[in-house]
């Protein structure tokens, strides 16, 4: 058929004739007139309407330009799609085919929604149905999911939830069709088939009962029960000693197709303009562009997912058990825009490993399924659908990178985080000396990633006394790396990384991204416990003063005993009474935005003389802008002005945007600034996060900018996961519970109008960025003319300086609000004396 009308003027006479031509050739070739898909912009044959709702549809919406053949509406598949005959997924995933001519879907249409392919056609079939006789509004499935977002968005129990729904049936007339309870709400979407997979594991992290395994009672590995023991030592038979919740994310990576902006989004970076030598976003940087070019067949399909990993462990009863752990692992996606990617919406939890003990060294018993489906989605998946192009292709996936702190480092890549040789990147030739007084190891000797000349290299008593001749050590590749775990050469390794099973892991550059949150506030603990000598966090001691007389160097700090105390003379790190005082006012009167970081003031105790509760986020805030100004004029000049190149530099490497060309001029800077530190301060304040940091610009020039690596985002999601559990005793059953629900109700957002996301800020959804405390939000469309106005307005006024760009953007801003008022003003004086005369 003749299909050029769907690009023309909806106005016009061809695109009429052409719905009448499209609507009489639906209704003859499925010989029905009541449901029907509807093709329009918003519907994208998703729901089924009559004739007259469909014509309705198209004219006001529009028609879906990228449904080029009519598949739904009568004509044959092409043979380009995987569409016309079984398909069924290399990983054994699925297998879906068509099984019905009148509604001619498949179960891959919907996300494998189980056996009964019209099972979601049904649910979505409700939003036919008014929530009451005569309402216009909402719909039984429209309504109904709005108020699972609000359970959802604010953690609402069940509890609540029922009655809400009972008190929402009663105030509404009668022959409503709100559920009344939360169990019928929640059949309801159960409907949609969104499920995870329980797995039972054996108490020691030994295996999990699956595959071969799956009738096991005993594990094979160390002959312990697989089920839990009661009170009398008997065996509870069928109670599972631990269990893991496994959530597949191939089907969720298919439900993210589905949808038309989803799917547009996440070729985002292949139609951006990107700026030659800025990296915005991990597209920029040599790993995404390594992928592309070793694997040109991969980098060639831009809707190819391009994934980070991230696994940490928190406490799900906040305060009620300082010990229970259980650990959830996410994965996001990169092919998003950066204002997207690390969202709550876009944030997978594939994991969910039972507490409460953290694995260890064994997490990678409990990766293994999810490896599994990396392994299938890197070969491909095929028979994906793209909402957005209105085609069928084959997916392919790869990880990028984990993000985890240093401890779960340690734990994923199988590498040494503790000891002689504890940095990942150095490896046998990490820095580090043991201190004889301290009983610890410290990370000093950075002069060798000095310039060969720099006359820091031959200074010996301002450092440990010897004059440096090294050179920094080369990061090892993936492929040196496995060569030597094969090979039993596990110095610096505990184990064989589960992720070298991926085919492309070992060419990777970096394999396990280190976490600039962790490192930046364990810097600033160190900085500022050691300044205001707060107990437990103080670097500084007898034990310090004596290495440092070990050591030979700054023998004047050595402690002098006394008949009743040992007096330790002061260092250059070192603050006398008041000037703790002052920097603790300093801190106690620092006033920040609304939003930009907690109330500094409630952290500060002036009668104590201590700074409580610091969370990573004041850290972050105190090493970026407030530290340096608290310690400007009370700590020694050497000291001072080393600590404040330190926030320098972290403030620096947070950029959103990375300039390529000033990388190496950075790099320089941290290392001429841990050389400084190592003058100032005593060896016992370079822990391995310190000497982290020399590695920062490496990882940032090879990764992109460090917002995308960091643990804040994960950190603010595990707070939602805190957020699910309601009962106390099952809290990862709560949480899986919870996030289906949640799932559920955000794929429905997707086919329903009027109804918000979960996960997204609305500031984000209306692409308005939210005004500061004080603010008024204006109409941009509105005030767009009298921007222009004012423009034309300043340009008259100072003739002079039509050509000085900045200077007359810089009067626009300062003046525009003023004139605005003053025009609005006038503009009102005149509609009133205009008013008076009628």
């Amino acid at each position: 058929m003749d299909k050029s009308w769907m690009h023309s003027d909806r106005r016009s006479k061809a695109y009429e004739f052409g719905v009448e031509a499209f609507l009489n050739f639906a209704v003859e070739n499925l010989l029905t007139t009541t449901r029907i898909r509807c093709p329009c912009v918003k519907c994208v044959n998703l729901k089924l309407f009559g004739v007259g709702i469909i014509r309705d549809h198209v004219y006001f919406n529009g028609i879906d330009q990228s449904y080029k053949n009519w598949t739904f509406h009568g004509e044959p598949w092409e043979a380009t799609t995987n569409a016309s005959r079984n398909v069924e997924e290399d990983d054994g995933h699925s297998r879906y085919s068509f099984v019905s001519e009148e509604i001619d879907m498949d179960d891959n249409d919907f996300g494998d929604f189980g056996s009964d392919p019209y099972e979601f056609a049904n649910v979505i079939g409700d939003g036919d149905q008014p929530v009451y006789p005569g309402c216009r509004k909402y719909t039984k499935l429209s309504a109904l999911v709005k108020l699972y977002n609000l359970k959802a968005k604010h953690g609402m129990s069940d509890v609540c939830f029922t009655e809400l729904l009972i008190l929402q049936g009663d105030l509404l007339p009668e022959g409503n069709t709100i559920p009344t309870s939360m169990y019928e709400a929640k059949k309801t979407l159960c409907a949609l088939g969104l499920s995870y997979e329980k797995m039972h594991a054996c108490p020691n992290d030994c295996i999990l009962y699956r595959k071969e395994y799956e009738d096991s009672t005993n594990c094979p590995t160390c002959g312990i029960s697989r089920w839990k023991e009661g009170k009398d030592s008997i065996l509870k038979e069928g109670v599972p000693a631990k269990v893991v919740w496994y959530f597949p994310p191939i089907p969720r990576f298919k439900r993210m197709f589905q949808s038309h902006e989803t799917a547009k989004s996440l070729t985002w970076h292949a139609a951006r303009k990107s700026i030659d030598g800025q990296m915005s976003h991990p597209a920029d940087s040599p790993s995404w562009k390594l992928l592309d070019d070793k694997w040109p067949e991969f980098g060639n399909e831009p809707r190819n997912l391009r994934l980070a990993l991230s696994s940490d462990g928190f406490n799900p009863h906040s305060s009620l058990s300082s010990r229970y752990s259980c650990w959830p692992v996410i994965l996001v996606t990169y092919n998003l825009p950066p204002w997207l990617c690390m969202k709550r919406k876009f944030m997978m939890l594939t994991l969910l490993i039972f507490g409460p003990k953290q694995p260890g060294n064994d997490i990678d018993v409990y990766l293994e399924p999810l490896i599994n489906d990396l392994k299938s989605l890197w070969v491909g998946i095929r028979g994906v659908y793209d909402a957005h192009n209105g085609e069928y292709f084959t997916l392919r996936a790869a990880l990028m990178w984990t993000i985890n702190d240093f401890a779960a480092y340690g734990n994923l890549s199988g590498c040494v985080v503790k000891g002689y040789k504890a940095c990942p990147i150095c490896g046998d030739d990490t820095p580090s000396h043991r201190l004889k007084n301290g009983h610890k190891i410290c990370y000093i000797g950075h002069r060798k990633w000095l310039p060969i000349n720099h006359p820091y290299r031959r200074q010996r008593a301002a450092f440990n006394g010897k004059p440096e001749y090294g050179i920094p050590p080369e990061p090892l590749t993936g492929e040196e790396v496995l060569h030597m775990v094969e090979n039993g050469d596990r110095v610096c390794w505990k184990k064989k990384s589960i992720f070298f099973d991926l085919e492309y892991w070992k060419y990777l550059p970096v394999r396990h991204a280190l976490d600039v949150m962790h490192i930046e506030k364990n810097f600033c603990d160190s900085i500022i416990g050691t300044l205001l000598e707060i107990p437990g966090k103080n670097k500084d001691g007898i034990a310090a003063r004596l290495d440092l007389l070990n050591m030979g160097v700054k023998t004047d700090l050595q402690p002098e005993y006394g008949e009743k105390c040992t007096r330790l003379p002061p260092g250059p790190w070192n603050l006398s009474r008041a000037e703790k005082r002052e920097v603790y006012n300093s801190f106690y009167g620092m006033k920040v935005p609304e939003g930009y970081s907690s109330n500094i003031k409630n952290l500060v105790s002036l009668q104590d003389s201590r700074l409580l509760g610091l969370k990573s986020h004041d850290c972050h805030t105190l090493m970026q802008q407030l530290l340096p100004v608290a310690i400007r004029s009370v700590l020694e000049k050497p000291a001072r002005y080393a600590i404040t190149r330190l926030c320098f530099f972290f403030n620096a490497i947070c950029a959103k945007t990375v300039d390529v060309s000033k990388l190496d001029k950075l790099e320089e800077d941290v290392v001429v600034t841990l050389c400084l530190l190592e003058k100032y301060f005593p060896p016992s304040f370079f822990d391995i996060m310190v000497h982290l940091v020399v590695h920062l610009v490496r990882e940032v020039r090879l990764c992109g900018p460090v917002y995308f690596r960091w643990m804040y985002p994960f950190e603010r999601y595990m707070k939602v996961l805190k957020g699910y559990v309601q009962n106390r005793t099952r809290p990862e059953g709560c949480i899986a519970e919870r996030y289906i629900a949640e799932e559920a109700v955000e794929f429905c957002t997707q086919h329903l109008s009027d109804v918000s996301t979960v996960g997204v800020p609305s500031s984000q959804k209306m692409g308005v960025s939210k005004p500061l405390l004080g603010c008024t939000m204006s109409n941009t469309e509105e005030v767009l003319p009298y921007i222009g106005q004012h423009m034309i307005h300043i340009r008259t006024a100072y003739p002079k300086f039509r050509k000085r760009t900045k200077w007359l953007q810089d009067k626009h801003n300062s003046t525009f609000i003023q004139w605005l008022r003053f025009k609005f003003k006038v503009n009102l004086r005149k509609t009133i004396m205009a008013y008076q005369k009628i």
